[in-house]
């Protein structure tokens, strides 16, 4: 118990201090190299708290795709951060109002989980079923048509992103699949008489 103690105080001091570098770090790319530190130590958390599933998903997911994502857009779009940070005061009342409102949701949620246990709802599974099983029998038994909505809305999401930022250039070749599927032996081969001592104009 001592050890898991050790580790929990370690992982959560950790998190808790990367997660204000986060914010505080005036380089882009330390804020999100943090963001990465964060997020490992609390897939630590996760393990100590029995869900291995959801550790293996922070790391796999957040660390490996979006965190690096972020990482790539910072460095290579090399956005100026001190202009936008000029019109931060404009914002300021609007970022206070959404984090009130965000606020308040997490104290009703923790609070309703406080004042009313019996409310709690949890599948009744077998005992020998490990955490990642029993997510997915839940997952895909009675979430399931969330679940595809949830992979619906995210596949809209990812061909709106596409089509937004899709630029037709000028001066760039393309294919053009049907023209090619079209082509016959008149547009396609040209057969020049060429006598001889002549030569191809």
């Amino acid at each position: 118990m001592i050890i898991n103690a050790i580790f929990f105080y370690l992982f959560a001091g950790i998190t808790v201090a990367s997660a204000v570098m986060v914010i505080t770090a005036r380089n882009p790319v330390h804020s999100v190299l943090f963001l990465i530190l964060a997020f490992v130590n609390a897939a630590g958390l996760f393990v100590l708290l029995g869900a291995e599933f959801l550790a293996m998903i922070l790391i796999v997911v957040y660390v490996g795709a979006v965190a690096v994502l972020f990482l790539f857009v910072v460095m290579m779009l090399d956005v100026d951060f001190t202009e936008l940070r000029r019109g931060l005061l404009n914002y300021l009342p609007v970022g206070v109002l959404i984090g009130g409102i965000l606020l308040a949701e997490l104290l009703l949620v923790v609070g309703g989980w406080v004042i009313a246990p019996a409310a709690r709802q949890s599948a009744a599974l077998a005992a020998n079923v490990t955490n990642t099983e029993a997510l997915g029998l839940v997952l895909y038994t009675k979430y399931v048509y969330f679940f595809e909505a949830a992979g619906i809305i995210l596949l809209v999401a990812m061909i709106g992103a596409i089509v937004m930022t899709l630029q037709h250039k000028p001066n760039v070749r393309r294919q053009n699949i049907d023209q090619q599927v079209a082509r016959g032996r008149a547009s396609a081969i040209e057969l020049v008489n060429v006598k001889p001592g002549q030569g191809l104009s």
